[in-house]
């Protein structure tokens, strides 16, 4: 089919070579999977080369303790995605002895893996006719049919289209052109369309209407903001650390105890309360250390910290996963959220004032 052909034909005249292209084993294109999920190319890439070098395999990665996969994964955000990934490896090892299935509906039973996931690792990995849609992909397919927005009958024409049109011998080059053109040539704002070789099949194109879709909706909600208290915890020369459970945000990473404050508080009030509501402990809240001013995808937070010593109570997790002692020079070793980092220099620069 034209259509097919002139994109695959673009897409070997200008791909760039990413790692995750160079390679045909499968584990290694899954991983790339993995960690583009809501993350930008750019981003990706020195984790991902890290990462290889790391856990080579998915053996690696099934028998890797919590803090090595967390502080490879490390700034990279979404951290749920780390331990559904180790469940999968460990879940292919035990079902499949090791070799990663094919077809996508036996990759949709893995952790962490849907329906485009599922679509990407079958058609790139192994060559199976199955099409991605991505958020690139999306944009182009409204503007080539159209499409007012995403409802149930416009999908239906986008399935419709993607089926007919795909590429039955080389369905990952193909799915792979769609996310590119979309990427780099059909942006969401100011598209290039004398640059776009599938613009003969563009019916906002043609009808001239290109800046109509896709419809963009307004977005009226403002992220909420938060100030937040935490405390460096001295006892006898160590820090005390906590690491936050499994399965929430930032799950599996070590941090300093502390939470949000509320009205009715200062800041060294709400980290002595969420210190003692936390452990079980009470401290003395120091000297100040920083104000971290950081962002995450659905809100935002300025983050205080402060030094404290342990004064008396016997530790006890009641919100953490687990507590434990280090030295200052071991910070750089553990994996902590982003918005923690910035206390590390005043913290191995000073100590406690």
């Amino acid at each position: 089919m034209k259509f097919n052909r002139k994109i695959i034909s673009w897409y070997y005249e200008h791909k760039v070579d990413f790692p995750w292209r160079l390679t045909s084993d499968p584990y290694k294109i899954w991983l790339s999977e993995i960690m583009l999920q809501q993350t930008q190319v750019k981003t990706v890439i020195p984790y991902y080369e890290k990462w290889i070098k790391k856990f080579p395999s998915l053996y690696d990665v099934a028998k890797a303790s919590d803090e090595d996969l967390f502080k490879y994964w490390e700034g990279l955000g979404y951290y749920n995605r780390v331990n559904n990934f180790r469940e999968a490896c460990k879940a292919v090892i035990k079902i499949y002895n090791g070799k990663i299935p094919d077809d996508k509906n036996d990759l949709m039973q893995l952790k962490g893996i849907g329906d485009y996931t599922s679509s990407a690792i079958a058609s790139i990995a192994f060559n199976k006719v199955n099409y991605v849609i991505d958020g690139n992909v999306k944009r182009v397919m409204a503007r080539i049919l159209c499409l007012d927005d995403y409802s149930k009958s416009a999908m239906q024409k986008l399935n419709h289209f993607l089926s007919k049109n795909i590429s039955l011998s080389k369905p990952g080059d193909f799915n792979q052109a769609l996310m590119d053109l979309g990427r780099n040539i059909c942006k969401p704002k100011i598209p290039l369309c004398s640059q776009c070789p599938i613009d003969f099949s563009c019916r906002a194109k043609i009808s001239k209407s290109i800046k109509k879709y896709p419809k963009v909706k307004s977005k009226n909600k403002k992220n909420p903001h938060y100030n937040v208290g935490v405390g460096v915890i001295w006892k006898n020369g160590e820090i005390l650390i906590t690491k936050r459970k499994k399965n929430t945000l930032l799950g599996g990473l070590w941090e300093f105890p502390g939470g949000k404050q509320k009205s009715n508080e200062n800041i060294k009030e709400c980290i002595e309360r969420e210190i003692y509501e936390e452990l079980s402990i009470n401290v003395k809240v120091l000297n100040y250390i920083t104000t971290v001013e950081h962002k995450y995808s659905h809100f935002s937070i300025t983050l205080h910290a402060y030094h404290c010593e342990f004064e008396k109570g016997k530790i006890k997790c009641n919100t953490a996963e687990k507590w434990k002692l280090i030295k200052p020079d071991q910070i750089m070793t553990l994996p902590f959220p982003k918005a923690n980092h910035y206390i590390f220099p005043h913290i191995l620069n000073k100590g406690l004032a």
